[in-house]
């Protein structure tokens, strides 16, 4: 008979951090406030810290100036860090979560405790990494994130757990991707603030139990479906984000416009908006391609009708409808006679993977009303028929048989 680990009980000390590493030359750097400019040391904010692209940027998040110029920029990641906004009072749309989020930041800050566990719901690129960024710049902590993915076993989970600070932020993107084993592990650290690791094997295995700091989870999914009832239960608040309006997203075109120096009219601003699929992150993508073809064809200003006959020949329409939305509508259409058709089926028939249709594509097309999900499949509407320019199918009536 085997003997029985033998546990051993150890407070976790708050750790420090991995080693800093220097941002390479590529990326935006932060702007350091003059010495007249700076805060007295006796009143100065906490220092928060966040790891973006592998690196680590240690630099305040309060007052900070982002070296915008784009030939600065590597990569499109860098683009989007640099554009986020820096406060709350910043952020435009979602007014109700953000509003909430606000209150419940600051009662968390004035009480000197660890905000509760956060989870954002909503389509992907509607802003839940920014709202995480948001809450550990207001609590002036850390914030660690990591993808879901990631965290392929329990030691991995652990190693982030223990790295964190008190009142610590661990961001999780994609968490209804993690592994039942992990989920699992991660239930006590969240409602106790404890884990467990096992040392060693066989009979002289011990378990050790590790205190970690009141830290909070946030985590973002675009499937709130998948998340089990333990792991969303957890949770003590729940965010979920809508795609913006046309109004908001020009808004978010103009405010990226500035910060990248590029001329832009208020025009060309709510064509971006327009066209950018309820989704700040497609805006500030738009924007990008627009600037190159204007800085090619039309001496660097963005203007319409331009900006929009630029935006027709990306294949992007009025309505906000690329190439393969129109490709999924018409296939439906076309090849599964209007539906229903099942998820797999329609993957198969355009060579994309079902669940990037489901995440990526479907929620906009359903929101537009392009798109009906039905038990039976998906289904085009009226309103994909005529889009497309397409007839409309014929209703047939059905007879009813005679029973005498």
């Amino acid at each position: 008979m085997s003997a029985m680990p033998r546990k051993r009980h150890v407070d976790a000390e708050p750790s420090t951090h991995p080693a800093e590493h220097s941002l390479p030359s590529s990326l935006p750097r932060a702007v350091s406030p003059a010495p007249s400019e700076r805060p007295s040391t006796d009143k100065a904010r906490p220092k928060t810290r966040s790891f973006v692209g592998g690196y680590e940027d240690s630099a305040p998040s309060f007052g900070r100036q982002a070296d915008l110029v784009p030939s600065r920029a590597a990569h499109e990641e860098a683009f989007d860090a640099a554009l986020r906004p820096r406060s709350f009072d910043e952020y435009i749309g979602q007014r109700r979560v953000v509003d909430n989020l606000k209150v419940f930041v600051e009662a968390a800050r004035r009480r000197g405790e660890a905000l509760d566990h956060v989870l954002f719901c909503g389509p992907p690129g509607l802003g839940k990494t920014t709202l995480a960024h948001l809450i550990s710049a207001s609590l002036g902590v850390t914030l660690r994130p990591v993808g879901a993915p990631a965290i392929d076993h329990k030691g991995t989970l652990a190693s982030y757990l223990t790295s964190l600070g008190e009142r610590d932020v661990l961001f999780i993107d994609e968490i209804h991707r993690l592994q039942p084993v992990v989920e699992e592990y991660l239930y006590p650290a969240m409602e106790d603030y404890r884990i467990e690791i096992p040392v060693g094997e066989g009979p002289a295995a011990q378990l050790i139990h590790m205190t970690l700091p009141r830290f909070t989870l946030v985590g973002a999914t675009t499937r709130t479906g998948l998340l089990t009832s333990p792991l969303r239960d957890r949770f003590g608040i729940v965010l979920r984000l809508d795609y913006y309006s046309p109004v908001e997203l020009a808004e978010i075109a103009r405010r990226s416009a500035l910060r990248l120096h590029v001329p832009i009219s208020d025009a060309a601003c709510h064509t971006i908006g327009q066209r950018a699929r309820g989704t700040p992150r497609i805006a500030n993508r738009l924007l990008r391609r627009v600037r190159d073809f204007a800085e090619v064809e039309q001496n660097g200003f963005i203007d319409d009708p331009y900006c929009g006959k630029w935006l027709d020949r990306l294949g992007v329409d009025k309505l906000g409808l690329d190439d393969m939305d129109r490709t999924l509508l018409r296939t439906v259409i076309e090849r599964f006679d209007g539906g229903p058709v099942g998820i797999e089926s329609l993957a198969a028939a355009v060579s994309e993977e079902s669940d990037t249709i489901e995440d990526v594509y479907e929620p906009y097309l359903i929101q537009e009303g392009f798109l009906t999900r039905t038990p039976r499949g998906r289904v085009a509407t009226r309103r994909a028929y005529q889009h497309l320019g397409l007839p409309e199918p014929v209703a047939v009536p059905v007879s009813q048989p005679r029973l005498f």
